[in-house]
């Protein structure tokens, strides 16, 4: 009995611990979770919150350019959608917890079933991002409505199933860290391969564009 007591609970372990169901398209590294857009020789990786409101700045700071310079074939952008604010709707309502896993979880699903939607539809999560003091995410209902006016039709039920919420927990453990941090945030940045401090991310567009193809 108590063997198999043990070996119960390390085959539960072994399953929350694992991946889950995984992300399958030719535009996703499901080693990684990097999501891939173009194809330019310099690459840019950003692992990136829903509910963080610093990830929120850098898009708009940074967005159209890097949206332009993947346009222009200049760069290969990686987007990892990961999860560390979870904590943030702990007290909320039961539809509205664990916001951070959920929205992740969605970006994969638009990046399968709609994906030339995706950084339409990460936009507009952005422009309704909840703020950290509220307590309190978006629900499945209202994350599949901003899908849909993002144009991604083809997603309500992988976003409703939350598909992919286990592998966005595997993942984000995979998330390097900063120079001189001693654990995960976000945003996260490397260029070419090489992690950037927050601090050493220009604030203007242009500065920040130099930097990646310098």
């Amino acid at each position: 009995v108590v063997a198999l007591v043990i070996g119960l609970v390390v085959w539960m372990n072994n399953v929350s611990s694992g991946p889950g169901a995984q992300p399958s398209s030719s535009n996703i590294n499901t080693d990684t979770g990097a999501i891939s857009f173009g194809s330019g020789p310099d690459v840019v990786d950003t692992y990136v919150d829903f509910m963080c409101p610093i990830c929120n700045q850098f898009e708009k700071t940074e967005g159209e350019t890097i949206k332009q310079l993947v346009s222009d074939n200049k760069i290969t952008l990686n987007i990892h959608p990961i999860s560390i604010l979870d904590r943030v709707t702990a007290s909320a309502a039961a539809s509205n917890q664990q916001y951070s896993t959920r929205a992740a979880s969605a970006m994969y699903c638009v990046a399968i079933n709609d994906y030339d939607k995706l950084y339409t539809f990460m936009q507009t999560m952005y422009q309704n991002q909840p703020s950290e003091s509220s307590g309190a995410g978006l629900s499945n209902d209202e994350i599949a409505a901003y899908a849909q006016q993002a144009g991604a039709t083809n997603s309500a039920s992988c976003i409703a199933g939350n598909t992919y919420t286990q592998y966005v927990g595997y993942i984000t453990k995979k998330t390097p860290t900063q120079p001189g941090s001693t654990g995960i945030g976000t945003p996260t940045i490397a260029i070419n391969g090489s992690v950037i401090s927050n601090n050493s991310i220009p604030s203007s567009p242009s500065d920040f564009a130099a930097l990646i193809t310098k």
